[in-house]
């Protein structure tokens, strides 16, 4: 094994430890408010940009994943298929697109936002956690702290997401998102921001799940398809909880 992916692998796993050390008590309550929400009748949303909205794809419709977590897909910055990709970059500083985006969905207050950006400095992340406050949508936000507080908004208000979020929770990530450097290269590689942010939307999932099984109420959950009997039992869920979900 190389050098580098040695020194890649341990700085991704001590970024993890400081997500699970120093995260723990945000996550715990942000577990509690997503139950709380389920247990309510209430729903979950979570929305990101690009590379953003890669965490949030990592647990929907996912075996072992908590069926309850609505994706937020906006066209042009939801996926990296657009082409030239380089568009996904102009269009998540476009303001006005989140409240268009939020308009046209069925999230309503007393829901429950997931908001992912790691710099935390474009409109679009910035007005989504914004508007959905001010409609009485409760904004759990991940980002970087140190990312975020060494960038400036491109927000017309000079702030940044997590300004918006009812709870914050720092994915670690370094400014630049990048780890790793080498002679020769000026530039930064190898970033880390969807690993710990795909961990984190994991251990939201686990711990709601916890939570609920706490309180008596046996949570929706996907089983692999590919096991027998699978796909019986998701669509028995499915359609249980047809009210909550919105991505099928």
């Amino acid at each position: 094994m190389s050098k580098l992916t040695h020194e890649y692998v341990d700085a991704v796993i001590a970024l993890l430890q400081k997500v699970a050390v120093e995260e723990e008590g945000v996550m715990d309550r942000a577990a509690t408010l997503m139950a709380d929400a389920i247990q309510n009748g209430n729903r979950i949303f979570a929305f990101g940009c690009t590379h953003s909205c890669l965490p949030i794809q990592e647990v929907v419709y996912r075996a072992g994943g908590l069926m309850l977590i609505n994706p937020i897909y906006a066209p042009g910055i939801a996926h990296l298929d657009i082409h030239p990709t380089t568009m996904t970059s102009g269009i998540e500083k476009l303001s006005g697109y989140a409240q268009v985006i939020l308009d046209n969905q069925p999230i309503q207050k007393g829901d429950i936002l997931i908001v992912i950006s790691v710099s935390g400095r474009n409109a679009v992340p910035i007005e989504m956690a914004k508007i959905a406050q001010e409609r009485g949508i409760t904004v759990i936000g991940i980002t970087s702290r140190k990312y975020s507080d060494g960038v400036t908004s491109r927000h017309p208000s000079g702030k940044k997401m997590h300004d918006f979020a009812d709870l914050v929770i720092d994915n670690k990530a370094e400014k630049g998102d990048a780890l790793l450097s080498l002679e020769g290269l000026d530039t930064k590689f190898a970033s880390a921001s969807g690993i710990t942010s795909s961990a984190i939307m994991h251990c939201l999932s686990a711990a709601t799940i916890e939570e609920l099984l706490a309180r008596g109420i046996t949570p929706p959950v996907f089983m692999a398809a590919n096991v027998d009997g699978g796909a019986e039992h998701n669509q028995k869920l499915l359609e249980q909880y047809r009210d909550r979900i919105f991505y099928i």
